[in-house]
């Protein structure tokens, strides 16, 4: 064998090496192994915490980065009942990053003697003995997620601004263009269904400075105050 040929034996059999090595690194070693979930998005809504996404999550500490089922911690977080969405992905060299969107509770259902928090999917997001303040609540005559009748109080509680969704005691639902109002110093505000909530919420602002018992802002183009 020449010495042109070990030559090039050797520098094959040094790539080889350094690849295994690399190889190696990357998806058995734990040096590039995740030390850190980074869990951002949480607002405290719904009661989650960042330990229990990452408890969810799953994922042994110092696993080699590489080797992670993004889409199975994924799903994983996604089970939780407060997660609304999730996205995960990889932070070289050692952090796993998981944002989650939560589920926003826009009202309370009374249910058996309890409060059911509920998103604006109609999820429930939490179960409480008392109903906290800032929820409006809800009065149908069936609650369910296909039901229009509960779809469009849903869009509507969901869509209420904050100052405006503080006032409002209860809502009620006969059908999806039959929603109303009642606020919690009586006066009334007739909605009529979910569209075009962000007039109606701009025009009941300016409605609310007038005297008055009852509001109708079902067709925003045509107010009616009594």
């Amino acid at each position: 064998m020449t010495s042109r040929t070990w030559r090039t034996a050797f520098v094959v059999l040094l790539s080889c090496g350094v690849v295994g090595a690399a190889a190696w690194l990357v998806f058995s070693s734990p040096v590039l192994g995740v030390r850190r979930v980074a869990v951002s998005g949480i607002a405290g809504s719904s009661g989650l915490s960042p330990d229990q996404v990452r408890q969810a999550a799953g994922v042994p500490d110092r696993q080699p980065m590489a080797t992670v089922d993004l889409e199975l911690v994924r799903r994983r977080v996604a089970a939780l009942r407060q997660v609304e969405s999730v996205s995960v992905e990889r932070g070289w060299p050692s952090t796993l990053k998981v944002r989650v969107v939560e589920r926003r509770p826009v009202a309370v259902v009374p249910s058996a003697g309890k409060s059911a928090l509920v998103d604006r999917h109609g999820i429930v997001v939490e179960v409480r003995d008392v109903a906290p303040a800032g929820l409006p609540s809800l009065h149908l005559d069936r609650f369910g997620q296909g039901d229009p009748a509960t779809v469009a109080a849903l869009a509507v509680a969901a869509g209420l601004p904050r100052d405006l969704a503080r006032q409002v005691q209860t809502l009620r639902a006969t059908s999806a263009q039959d929603v109303s109002l009642r606020l919690g110093d009586g006066r009334t505000i007739m909605w009529g269904g979910a569209e075009r909530t962000r007039d109606k919420a701009r025009i009941v602002r300016t409605l609310l400075e007038r005297p008055a018992d009852s509001y109708d802002v079902s067709s925003p183009d045509v107010v009616t105050v009594k």
